[in-house]
């Protein structure tokens, strides 16, 4: 055997190491219950630092009622708070019966989530509209009315699911949230790209117009990420078993597709909006800056 055939059997070897790591990991139910634990320890950390910041923001400004930014907030530990407690149980969901009931847990916290974020995009497309003068009161119909679409038209095929099992309507299930993620990476494509390029042309150059203009860059550039890899996992989850989601035996698959569309993003988005709003009489009330 020449060096190249060493080489490539010392490359196999290491390749069908790797494979069986990756299933010794998956099919290790000790492995399972810790990933999935782990899982549940980081949503419950994001769902407390959401709390917290919630709490400060009520305490600064108990006067202006649920603003969007304490709606914001309170979403994102409702959303993580959930989530969190289907891994602490995630082992019971796999139980449950009829099968659907499994979906509608695993599911519906990633329908919240799109809801979070989305008003973070109606937040940003009322400023850059305000800012250019144009009337914005058609903007949160529309927002209701597409989150109310998207709740009913996933909801009905639960229901569907629930009086028949459909194989075919469970790959459509998860062929439309691919298309909602898609939706809301576009959308912060769109109105978070508009609003930077606007904050770029602002003539004013000051501490405040830099900083904000850093903020709306990080933001659209995160969630834009997310929802556009979930787009893609999401697709992968509905056509390739491999990719499946929904079963005990994929925790490490889990824990890097949750770390990097929900987790991570969240953590991220929370601490670049950590700034708390001005004292009432200080300077103007506005919300998520």
């Amino acid at each position: 055997m020449g060096i190249n055939g060493v080489e490539e059997a010392v490359v196999a070897l290491k390749l069908k190491a790797a494979s069986n790591w990756w299933h010794d990991v998956n099919d290790s139910p000790l492995w399972q219950d810790r990933i999935f634990h782990i899982l549940a320890a980081l949503y419950g950390l994001v769902a407390a630092v959401a709390l917290v910041q919630l709490i400060r923001i009520q305490l600064r400004v108990p006067e202006y009622g649920w603003t969007t930014q304490k709606v914001f907030h309170f979403l994102n530990f409702l959303v993580n708070g959930v989530r969190g407690l289907v891994f602490v149980f995630r082992r019971d969901v796999q139980n449950l019966h009829p099968e659907i009931v499994q979906h509608i847990l695993l599911d519906m916290p990633s329908l919240a989530f799109f809801t979070t974020y989305a008003l973070l995009v109606l937040f940003w497309a009322e400023i850059y509209y305000q800012a250019r003068a144009v009337s914005t009161d058609g903007l949160r119909p529309s927002f209701f009315t597409i989150n109310a679409v998207v709740y009913i038209i996933q909801i009905a095929m639960w229901l569907i699911l629930w009086w028949k099992y459909i194989p075919v309507l469970v790959i459509l299930s998860k062929v439309f949230f691919a298309g909602v993620s898609l939706f809301a990476a576009l959308g912060f494509l769109l109105y978070g790209g508009r609003l930077f390029l606007m904050l770029q042309r602002f003539p004013v150059e000051s501490k405040g117009r830099r900083k904000k203009l850093q903020e709306v860059g990080y933001v659209t550039t995160i969630c834009f990420s997310c929802f556009l890899v979930r787009c893609i996992m999401m697709c992968f989850n509905a056509f390739d078993k491999a990719a499946d989601l929904d079963v005990l035996d994929h925790p490490v698959l889990n824990l890097i597709y949750y770390l990097l569309v929900e987790i991570l993003p969240s953590s991220l988005v929370l601490f670049i909006l950590r700034k708390l709003p001005p004292k009432r009489g200080i300077t103007q009330y506005h919300p998520i800056r």
